[in-house]
């Protein structure tokens, strides 16, 4: 492996993962790269943070699932992937949405269920997609996504485009049929897909490590299909990205997939229902001074940068939060037109009257 991108990162690393195992990729950020990856994870989390609190007040329609903690893996590949490639999002898919530049307003008021939303209010938090953008979707049936992105990748080698369908699932995943069935046909059809784990030590309320026989769900499992094992730091966001570039890379030229184990952790519970009172707090205490975010700034600012640009990109992202926020709820719910449009083969329910 090449040296180390950065001496914070060597000199922390994840709790609890033994840095040895970290995969080091070649390479390094520019500036402006940088300053775009933190303006992502800015936005994505004052989103999602506003987002919890309109839950509260009763706005958001439906059940939702926080990223928070996790942004530098949404983050990473928003900023390296090409416009045309595919993200395939599970339910916890607001950050992986915004990454691919869908409207916030959009975002918004799909949560809150108004006709401003990306699908028209109909689809709300865990059904997030934006065709236009890449986003194919966002799944609620875990692993029943990964068969469509290899679909997707398959696709796009016949038509001879070079596009790459990215899978992000979180680590409950790798013990679905699903998961295994996928690795083994993207590898003997060497698919331009890359899988990436977004490992959060619990698949739901239960810790991955007590109904798993390996210590890393995703990468362990790789070389049964003959691939690599990566695992990374999924709150690094500069190893993020270099990690995302080089399979990204690998995969649109003709290499084949990858599978990405990113460990990081998810501040709060499961759904918006959860507490999260079953993550001992030694564990929450170790993770939240390993914020993906505050390690950045702290990043960037020992690089060079100015606190003051770095606070400008803070109030940006407050402003076009607060603007998402105005714009949703002045939108009227979706009428008649739009919640039967696309339900049936013919664009509405007349026929069955």
């Amino acid at each position: 492996m090449s040296a180390p991108t950065d001496d914070i990162t060597v000199a922390k690393g994840p709790p609890g993962v033994d840095p040895a195992i970290l995969h080091r990729p070649g390479g390094s950020v520019d500036a402006p790269t940088q300053l775009a990856l933190y303006r992502q994870m800015v936005r994505m989390r004052k989103f999602e943070k506003r987002a919890y609190d309109l839950f509260l007040q009763n706005l958001v329609k439906g059940t939702s699932h926080l990223s928070l903690g996790q942004e530098a893996i949404a983050a990473a590949f928003g900023v390296a992937m090409d416009e045309k490639d595919y993200t395939f999002a599970t339910y916890r898919g607001h950050a992986h949405t915004l990454a691919r530049g869908t409207s916030m307003t959009g975002v918004m008021g799909e949560l809150l269920g108004r006709s401003c939303g990306v699908l028209s209010g109909k689809g709300g938090s865990m059904h997030l997609t934006d065709v236009k953008r890449g986003v194919m979707g966002s799944y609620a049936i875990v692993g029943a996504h990964l068969t469509i992105a290899l679909g997707a990748a398959w696709s796009a080698k016949h038509r001879g485009d070079p596009r790459v369908a990215v899978a992000f699932f979180g680590d409950g995943t790798t013990n679905i049929g699903a998961f295994h069935e996928s690795l083994n046909l993207a590898a003997v059809w060497k698919l331009p897909v890359v899988f990436v784990c977004e490992n959060n030590l619990y698949m739901e309320y239960t810790p991955i490590r007590t109904v798993t026989a390996v210590d890393n769900p995703a990468a362990d499992r790789a070389s049964a299909y003959g691939l690599d094992s990566i695992v990374v730091d999924g709150n690094d966001a500069d190893a993020m990205y270099l990690t995302a570039r080089e399979c990204l890379e690998r995969a649109r030229s003709g290499g084949g997939p990858s599978l990405i184990e990113a460990r990081t952790y998810r501040t709060s519970g499961h759904s918006r229902a959860d507490p999260g009172k079953y993550k001992p707090e030694e564990e929450v205490a170790a993770w939240a001074a390993y914020d993906p975010i505050d390690l950045y700034r702290a990043r960037l600012l020992a690089h060079g940068v100015g606190e003051a640009d770095l606070d400008a990109v803070d109030e940006t992202a407050d402003s076009d939060v607060q603007t998402a926020t105005v714009e949703a709820q002045a939108s009227p719910p979706p009428g008649l037109d739009l919640l039967m449009h696309h339900v049936w083969s013919d664009g509405g329910s007349s026929w069955r009257n």
